[in-house]
């Protein structure tokens, strides 16, 4: 029992943190339909912005503090829900999820281009002290003995803070005037409006506590996280779990669910000293706990992802398809034939990201589910190829049905589960995988090491030069690509369009969406480990750090910001991607271009928001502008041909004589009467 109080009291603290992200997370989706992604990211810009005021300027840290959450939080708060995210609760899942990812991946940009990692601070350490250090005995040990254990007067605080803030939103939410306009917001505004409320300002007031809850979590945690832009930004994935456990609704079962999963993960971690088997999932019970609790609760209405017409991108003729992959292998050619070996690699890592986003064009551009585990996919393809030993096409198929059946493996359990909690649930499973079977050393790739894989043979011939197997790598996609636009043009395209637009018109068509769906995850997933095959023969030794869940975020980002309903955005999002860590090394005048492109990529998803098919339908908006202006000049150069009639003017008439009448003898031919 005593082994037991020691391991749980210090999993309330964990718990109690946990707890005020996700009521922040609760309280934004209850009264805006929006889940906040990046809730973790302010959380930890804003602990930044603490450290800086409070150790790099020398601030009080109390009043450090009452600036951050009192003033500086609420005030991006609002201008959030003022330009970014107003109205998007009634937008589709992919735009809704993909805006805030934007707004993550923006944040670590700005984090990283404010505060970089190799600016060394003599005067400031990146160190923040925890509150409240208090000392029970003469031994100057902080804090107070508990059941063989020691809390100290910064967990006190935390755990009081959790309390604090679950009670006050409750009463806010159930108990007063504002708290019911908060919630009306998004039920029926236009019902708020006629009783004189205003759903904006009720939403903007949402978003200002939420994000005051965001700042409070990160400075709370970052005296034991660390100044660290991804721990902390990825600290709120496991209060992802407590939001869900309650429903995204209920703020004292998510207070509970916070608390018990954050003694699970202490209790965890204790026992698996001397226990093989919770050694093995300790790094990922948080997200098997989501993937769980996603499973086996009754599914809530979610409003968010509700399509209703969405104009897809136009989809090109056959032949234009043809002159278009005939124009990149020519293309493609001129670069093997003269790039360097660092150039091919990055054209064979474009393609790879292509081909990956051609599986959200198909998932989530046609199908209208999102996925967040693409890139685990693609692991599990690559892990397939690398394990069997046959670099052919054998192999290659046999890499693309097993990343297949894994994604069938994954829809199976969530066939229910549409819009966020399905992408959650990819999510979690994301987690599980790189955590527990990616670094198992007997069927995934090891702890931080990596497995070799030979480049592909097709028909005895092996593609061993680097520009022969990018330029395969190239041909793949358009194949891959083609195959895609055909599905759209065929019976099965107008379905998913169908089953995007109105799964319950297909429904009461009588069409079983469900096994449709296991099939389109299927289809997606092995098109995915088509690609990370692909990559592992380019590489020639692949391991887990090239799947992290982590990047399959900006994957979905660059796929919608570039269009995620075309095969040109996800040509260009590749390419987007695949430059990402080029420009991270770059930089001009001093400033790392790698923050600048995050930044731009986070604007970028903000104004996708606004167009779901991409900065492709630009693309495409310019070339029918440019077409037809050449069309109109072609036209205008051309004779122009005397019309029907003009010959039986009379000659000395001042008003021309009336034609006789002419009588169609044939389709198209008049003949005179």
């Amino acid at each position: 029992m005593e082994t037991f109080l020691a391991l749980a009291i210090p999993g309330l603290f964990t718990g109690a943190a946990y707890a005020i992200a996700a009521s922040g997370l609760v309280l934004t989706y209850t009264t805006t339909r929006v889940f906040n992604i990046a809730h973790g990211a302010f959380g930890m810009v804003l602990s930044f912005v603490f450290w800086d005021l409070s150790v790099r300027q020398g601030w009080d840290p109390l009043l450090a503090l009452v600036v951050v959450i009192l003033v500086i939080a609420p005030l991006i708060g609002f201008v959030v829900q003022r330009l970014i995210t107003r109205g998007l609760g009634n937008a589709p899942v992919s735009v809704s999820l993909v805006v805030t990812v934007g707004m993550f991946v923006g944040l670590v940009g700005l984090a990283q281009q404010r505060w970089p990692e190799d600016r060394v601070e003599v005067d400031a350490p990146r160190f923040v002290e925890p509150f409240w250090l208090t000392f029970a005995d003469g031994d100057g040990v902080p804090g107070w003995q508990i059941g063989g254990t020691t809390i100290t007067g910064h967990q006190l605080i935390t755990i009081l803070a959790s309390i604090a803030v679950a009670a006050a939103l409750y009463l806010l939410l159930t108990r007063t005037r504002i708290g019911t306009a908060m919630r009306a917001s998004v039920d029926n505004p236009d019902l708020l409006r006629l009783f004189g409320g205003k759903p904006d300002d009720a939403a903007a007031l949402a978003w200002m506590i939420g994000m005051s809850l965001a700042a409070l979590t990160g400075i709370l945690m970052v005296s034991v996280v660390g100044l660290s832009y991804v721990d902390l930004t990825l600290l709120v994935v496991n209060a992802y779990a407590a939001a869900l456990v309650g429903r995204l609704k209920s703020l004292p079962m998510t207070f509970v669910g916070a608390m018990v999963i954050g003694v699970v993960e202490a209790l965890v971690a204790g026992y698996s000293v001397d226990n093989e088997l919770l050694a093995t999932i300790k790094p990922a019970v948080v997200p098997l706990v989501l993937f769980v609790v996603i499973v086996a609760m009754p599914q809530a209405q979610l409003r968010i992802g509700q399509v209703k017409g969405m104009v897809s991108a136009p989809v090109p003729t056959v032949p234009r398809m043809g002159v278009s992959a005939g124009a990149v292998l020519l293309v493609t050619a001129m670069v093997v034939a003269t790039g360097s070996e660092v150039t091919l690699l990055r054209l064979g890592t474009a393609a790879t990201f292509a081909i990956v986003m051609l599986s959200l064009v198909l998932l989530t551009g046609y199908g209208g589910h999102v996925s967040l585990a693409q890139l685990t996919f693609a692991g599990v393809g690559a892990l397939a190829y690398a394990k069997l030993g046959e670099p052919n096409l054998l192999g290659l198929g046999v890499a693309v049905l097993v990343a297949a059946a894994v994604g069938a493996l994954v829809a199976l359990p969530v066939l229910r589960l549409t819009g966020l909690y399905l992408a959650l649930a990819t999510l979690a499973f994301a987690v599980v995988m790189e955590k527990i079977v990616f670094k198992n050393d007997t069927i995934g790739f090891g702890t931080g090491g990596a497995v070799e894989a030979q480049r592909l043979s097709i028909l005895g011939y092996r593609f061993e030069s680097t520009g022969s197997y990018v330029f395969v790598m190239v041909a793949l996609f358009l194949l891959v690509g083609v195959a895609v636009l055909l599905v759209r043009r065929g019976v099965v395209g107008r379905m998913l369009i169908a089953m995007r637009d109105s799964p319950a018109a297909c429904g009461t068509l009588g069409l079983d969406l469900r096994w449709f769906r296991v099939g389109l995850f299927a289809a997606s997933a092995g098109i995915a480990g088509l690609a990370g095959a692909l990559l592992a023969g380019l590489r020639g030794v692949i391991g887990d750090t090239d799947f992290v869940f982590f990047n399959s975020l900006p994957l979905l980002l660059l796929a919608v910001v570039f269009g995620i309903t075309s095969v040109t955005g996800a040509t260009l999002g590749g390419i987007g991607l695949m430059l990402l860590p080029v420009l991270q090394a770059e930089s001009v005048g001093g400033v790392p271009l790698g923050g600048v492109m995050f930044m731009v990529i986070g604007l970028g998803a903000v104004l996708a928001g606004r167009d779901p098919n991409g900065l492709s339908s630009y693309l495409f908006r310019g070339g029918r502008w440019v077409e037809q202006r050449l069309r109109t000049r072609l036209s205008a150069s051309l004779p122009q041909l005397p019309p029907a009639g003009a010959d039986d003017v009379h000659e000395d008439a001042e008003e021309p004589v009336a034609a006789p009448a002419r009588v169609e003898v044939g389709p198209g031919v008049p003949a005179r009467g």
